[in-house]
């Protein structure tokens, strides 16, 4: 499976010491899991409901899949679909963009439009 572009989301704080480290490690559940959980475009909106409904302060990242190599698996999961896990950490370089992940009025996140930045 290939996918351009693939998303993670992260408290901002979490993504700050990681630009300052060069590589983000992962949330502590992704360190629990043992991988770095990414999702597709057409997951990431169900991911976040399911995964991160109600935080605050998230930031989502935009990655360029080709960057992570090897590393990066593509593994079902939810229902069965395939989802990016990265196996090590995310090198700053490979993320494309980071765009603030507020919630709206009704507790959800309002993401901004996905795919490439032009």
């Amino acid at each position: 499976m290939t996918e351009p572009l693939i998303y993670h989301m992260c408290r901002a704080e979490e993504w700050r010491a990681a630009e300052a480290a060069g590589s983000y490690r992962g949330s502590s559940q992704d360190a629990a899991d043992g991988f770095i959980h990414f999702s597709t475009a057409a997951q990431v909106v169900e991911s976040a409901a399911k995964h991160r409904a109600g935080q605050d302060g998230l930031v989502l990242l935009r990655v360029e899949a080709a960057a992570l190599g090897p590393a990066l698996r593509w593994e079902p999961a939810r229902g069965g679909q395939l989802f990016p896990h990265l196996y090590g950490p995310l090198p700053v370089s490979a993320v494309q963009a980071v765009d603030p992940l507020p919630l709206g009025p009704d507790g959800r996140h309002v993401f901004p439009p996905l795919g490439p930045r032009s």
